[in-house]
């Protein structure tokens, strides 16, 4: 990887962000209700990091999650990232997360449980919601006992969730209302 940056890219779900540094991707953005906002949230979480073409390894990973977007099936698992600064706790959680095949989905017990932990589901929850790689770490794939969505803190919150999961083709989404497009 090349010194750190950042680029903006689009997707069926919107206008996306990914941020890289020299050992991985640091960070992915899911869209905002405007770019200006998308570019006002990166310059709070990454602030001076520079907009720049992505290396080869990042363009990679763009392009497969762009194509994941438009219904592909790819689980992104060897795509590498750099999780400096997140817990042990929540690297378990990511990497059970990316476990998760597209089209799947899991339960923030279930999560617990095979983390060996049956009562941290609340805690498997705020691990997701605090996922800096959505779509890498496909956070959307975790939802609540019954398949219901429970929370996601991305922009757009739960029916981001279930348009991500639609365009898997997962179970849990149930059919499409009125607001997936």
């Amino acid at each position: 990887m090349t010194a750190r940056g950042l680029s903006l890219f689009d997707t069926a779900i919107g206008r996306c962000a990914v941020v890289w540094g020299e050992r991985g991707i640091t960070g992915v953005h899911l869209p905002e209700a405007s770019e200006a906002r998308l570019r006002a949230r990166l310059r709070r979480t990454d602030p001076g990091v520079p907009e720049s073409i992505p290396p080869p390894a990042v363009q990679d990973a763009v392009d497969r999650m762009v194509a994941l977007l438009d219904g592909g099936a790819d689980d992104l698992a060897d795509v590498v990232l750099d999780l400096d600064g997140v817990s042990p706790f929540e690297r378990d959680v990511y990497a059970l997360a990316r476990a998760i095949p597209p089209g799947e989905t899991s339960t923030y017990g279930k999560v617990a449980a095979r983390l060996g932990d049956v009562g941290a589901a609340r805690a498997v929850g705020g691990a997701l919601g605090r996922n800096p790689c959505p779509i890498i770490v496909p956070c959307h794939r975790v939802v609540a006992a019954g398949g219901r969505m429970g929370g996601f803190s991305a922009p757009g919150g739960a029916d981001t969730k279930r348009r991500m999961l639609v365009i898997e083709g997962a179970a849990a989404a149930g059919p499409p209302t009125l607001f997936d497009a």
